[in-house]
């Protein structure tokens, strides 16, 4: 019966959005504006201003902007790129040429000017917009850039965001687009090879909600936050479309990373659903003036969550944090569910099961289902997913074709994962991340999570080294915690603790001490760079 409800859900988001013209825009926003009062955004940044906006203000921002963009020559189809941080600016832009039918270009602020300009190339953006802050960097990535509206000043024949939407004529009629139409273009992070366009269908949002409702658990009395940036899947995804797609306030917190200011914002608003990646949660772990604070549920996503900090949530939170995987190219396939989480307990180290919608196996290096508690390439059975909707990288007929096998039957994460047979699927690497030593086959998380269990250890990194004897041996590169300092009594402390709670074979015999790791603005460790 539980099973039919879910599939009930799950073919009424995909009549909703995969049936018929419809405009973003209204799903977002205008459905939700004839509560006059419901909240839409509540915003704050580090200079403490604040700001609330309702659906119904909402709207008519958007109207006027969109009537902007039109008059700068935006159409049906036409991309535009938002170089924005977390703002009422951002929202009502992305609203607003949803609004014409375009598509939205996010570009994180954080970008150097190379990243800019390769995202910028391939995506032939018709209009920049941007604020002061973040201007300059144009000059580097597009002398000569298409129209620019720029928040807060700009430069000569820059149009000014707010003086503009005031002075315009707003969009009366919105345009109406079908489900395989784009109406977002996001480019991964880049892990391996240069970044790759994805474009995001309008019949997507079926996805997003399903997530919004099983893995993120999300009800009407919450109070929800995603931690993460809207210059990422993530926070793009289920931060601004989901929340607004269930007619929930965003809550932007504009303002460099600080757990002390994370703990402060979660009383003050009272959140009670909480997600964002491990880093961050790490970060809260680690900080020495700790909130005992009661959330409702926790969720994390981005990168594995180690069982270590499963434990601390526990503690601290009075929840365990529900660890989520997905990408990119798929959004979220495989979660430890909220909407009903006693009726699916955490695993921890698991990442979960599959979501309704998804069908997921794991694949030998011939393309074959394995069984249970076998390793095998994580991949999603396209056949068997109503869900599923990437349909290739943008221009990249090459790299497309890599992630397919058995006549595109299944699409390739590139990861790799056991499943034990309950169906709960617990991470093991990228696939280019596994280590051989020895004829052994290990996963640098595992290893990960041992040392993370260390009292000593804030992060930790595993690669592949070259050894002439064993093919290639297990190295470690840690981050030690303020109050502890490199040694190498310490060293072999964390050796012995591998040695002796996971496997003899999969110690790292070489540990470096460093300051920080090399990881994507979205917070993803980059192992290749360590391992070169």
């Amino acid at each position: 019966m539980e099973l039919m409800n879910e599939m009930e859900l799950v073919n009424q988001w995909l009549n909703a959005y995969g049936h018929g013209q419809m405009n973003v825009a209204e799903l977002l926003c205008d459905r939700h504006a004839n509560q006059p009062e419901l909240l839409a955004l509540f915003y704050e940044d580090a200079r403490a201003k604040e700001a609330r906006v309702t659906f119904r203000e909402l709207k008519y921002l958007s109207e006027s902007f969109a009537g902007v963009l039109k008059a700068l020559g935006v159409e049906k189809g036409d991309r535009v790129a938002t170089l924005l941080p977390k703002s009422l600016e951002l929202m009502v832009t992305t609203v607003a040429l949803w609004r014409l039918g375009a598509v939205h270009l996010p570009l994180f602020t954080a970008f150097g000017p190379e990243a800019i300009t390769y995202r910028l190339s391939g995506s032939e953006a018709k209009v920049i917009v941007t604020d002061s802050v973040n201007r300059d960097k144009l000059e580097q990535s597009a002398p000569n850039p298409p129209a620019v509206v720029c928040v807060d000043g700009g430069r000569s024949g820059d149009r000014d965001f707010w003086t503009s939407l005031e002075q315009a004529s707003p969009l009366e009629k919105p345009v109406m687009v079908d489900p395989d139409d784009a109406f977002i273009l996001l480019y991964t992070s880049g892990t391996t090879g240069q970044p790759k366009g994805v474009e995001v269908p309008v019949k997507a949002l079926a996805s997003c909600e399903a997530y919004m409702h099983f893995g993120i658990g999300l009800r009407q009395e919450d109070m929800y936050w995603n931690v993460a940036d809207p210059g990422w899947a993530y926070g793009l995804y289920y931060g601004l479309v989901g929340t607004l797609l269930m007619g929930k306030a965003v809550l932007y917190y504009n303002a460099p990373f600080d757990p002390e200011e994370v703990y402060r914002i979660l009383a003050k608003y009272k959140v009670t659903n909480l997600t964002a990646a491990p880093t961050a949660y790490r970060s809260m772990r680690a900080s020495s003036k700790q909130a005992r604070l009661p959330l409702r549920v926790a969720s994390s996503a981005g990168e594995p969550l180690n069982p270590e900090l499963v434990t601390w949530s526990k503690e601290a939170f009075g929840t365990a944090i529900h660890d989520q995987y997905g990408q990119t190219e798929l959004g979220m396939v495989v979660i430890n569910r909220l909407d009903s989480p006693d009726e699916h307990p955490v695993k921890p180290g698991s990442m979960g099961k599959a979501m309704p919608g998804f069908r997921i196996v794991l694949l030998d290096d011939e393309g074959n289902e394995v069984p249970p508690g076998t390793d095998g390439k994580l991949a999603v059975d396209t056949h068997n997913s109503p869900l599923y909707w990437f349909r290739g990288y943008r221009n990249e007929p090459e790299w497309t074709a890599e992630r397919f096998v058995n006549n595109q039957r299944y699409y390739l994460t590139g990861d790799s994962a056991v499943m034990d047979e309950d169906g709960y699927f617990f991470y093991s690497s990228r696939t280019d991340d596994v280590i051989t030593s020895s004829g052994y086959r290990i996963g640098p998380f595992e290893v990960e999570s041992v040392l993370m269990e260390h009292p000593s250890v804030a992060e930790a990194a595993v690669v592949g080294v070259p050894d002439p004897l064993r093919g290639e041996a297990v190295k470690a590169y840690v981050v030690l915690r303020q109050e502890f300092q490199p040694s190498d009594q310490l060293a072999d402390e964390l050796r012995q603790r591998v040695k002796s709670r996971l496997a003899a074979h999969a110690y790292p015999r070489e540990i470096s001490f460093v300051d920080t790791l090399p990881k994507t603005p979205s917070g993803k460790i980059q192992r290749f760079l360590l391992r070169a």
